[in-house]
């Protein structure tokens, strides 16, 4: 499995965290999510899966969640790795992301997790702002 980001500290405990995150193109432009906190950064729609959870369900419920969007036809493209220290739940992680592409279908509203908002962004310039060095990757790979 392809790994992102910094190498694991050896003196360092790392939680095992699974999490699945969408590709949305839809007319040139690609739907992310931008968080205010605890850093603002733009980021792919996206985030862990739930005890008992299915893949599927929780790339679901996270998009619906962070951009208020219901997407479709979800297919997984990529899996990679990251170890990084993940602020809001004062944790190592060792993160293990599914990344799908999938079809932004309808808007129900705006996002309901407190501090996201929904953007559209030409897709050629997507990668320039995403923060997560293995999304962008992939949406390298994805774009050539």
């Amino acid at each position: 499995m392809r790994r992102y980001g910094d190498s694991p500290d050896p003196a360092r405990r790392y939680e095992t965290r699974h999490g699945v995150y969408a590709i949305l193109p839809r007319d040139g432009a690609l739907l992310l999510t931008h968080q205010s906190e605890p850093e603002p950064e733009f980021q792919l729609p996206g985030g862990g899966i739930d005890p008992g959870e299915s893949p599927l369900r929780a790339l679901h419920r996270e998009v619906f969640e962070e951009t208020g969007w219901a997407i479709a036809a979800p297919r997984r493209i990529a899996v990679f790795r990251r170890f990084t220290y993940m602020p809001e739940y004062d944790k190592w992680a060792d993160k293990i992301c599914a990344m799908y592409l999938a079809r932004p279908v309808r808007p129900h509203g705006p996002p309901r997790e407190p501090g996201h908002a929904a953007i559209w962004t030409p897709a050629d310039l997507a990668a320039d702002l995403i923060a997560d060095p293995g999304s962008v990757g992939v949406l390298r790979q994805l774009t050539g």
